[in-house]
């Protein structure tokens, strides 16, 4: 394996953090959650969205030519679906089911197998922005135990995908000339935004249950986005690229 591919160190992350996983065991599912009806519907959402097996994306990594970084997108995958388990096993600690499928969700499969590797990144990431905040939502807004620490572990795993699925679209869009990446970063916050918007709308009443306006939650995911934006498609290209890493544990 070549341990200079840029890739490297995000397979030996995912990895160390499998193991991470395996070694302190599952959350105690016995003890049991305490759900508002409005929280569980999101999270019903949430579980349906981080529960698809990733062949598409796995498929494209594989034609891209990177062994390495096609290793890391099929770790990164599992990460995703070990998040609809933990999610599943907490609907159903607070008696819950989950749900099979919603309109949003659909929505945004059909977008993302529709596009190339590089755009479906750009909309794949829109849904990990988001669910930084959703996910740091359900960590602090709620008193019970069991929801705080599945809120907890599963933002833990986005803060980190956030800035691997970065480095990809760095690399691929490095050909760019300023004037490309100008629309495509304008075409990008168009996209953010609007799912934004629409989110916040739909998650509404559990997003309130957890602490969260509307706008507000709108204004926090716009601000992770401006930071986060511009170390994926930097605004003019740059004659040497520092290598971003696995964010510290």
């Amino acid at each position: 394996m070549d341990n200079s591919n840029e890739f490297f160190g995000w397979t030996r992350e995912f990895e160390a953090k499998a193991a991470a996983r395996a070694a302190a065991g599952d959350p105690e599912w016995g003890r049991g959650a305490r759900l508002d009806r409005e929280v569980v519907g999101s999270i019903q959402r949430f579980q349906v969205g981080e529960s698809g097996d990733g062949a598409n994306l796995i498929g494209k990594a594989e034609q891209a030519g990177d062994p390495e970084y096609a290793v890391a997108v099929r770790l990164f995958v599992a990460e995703e679906s070990n998040h609809a388990r933990m999610l599943q096993l907490l609907l159903s600690a607070a008696g819950e089911p989950t749900i099979s499928g919603h309109w949003s969700d659909a929505v945004f499969v059909r977008l993302r197998r529709a596009l190339g590797l590089r755009l479906e990144l750009l909309v794949l990431m829109v849904a990990e922005v988001v669910a930084l905040r959703f996910y740091r939502a359900l960590r602090d807004g709620t008193d019970n135990p069991l929801t705080t620490q599945v809120g907890g572990l599963i933002l833990a795993d986005e803060q980190r995908h956030v800035p691997f699925h970065c480095q990809r679209l760095r690399t691929a869009f490095a050909p760019l000339s300023r004037p490309a990446r100008q629309v495509l970063l304008l075409m990008w916050w168009v996209m953010l935004t609007g799912s934004t918007i629409v989110v916040a709308y739909d998650h509404g009443p559990a997003l309130r249950r957890l602490g969260v306006t509307r706008t507000g939650f709108v204004l926090d995911v716009l601000t992770l986005f401006k930071t986060i934006a511009p170390t994926a498609i930097p605004s003019r290209p740059r004659r040497a690229t520092k290598t971003l890493q696995p964010s510290p544990s």
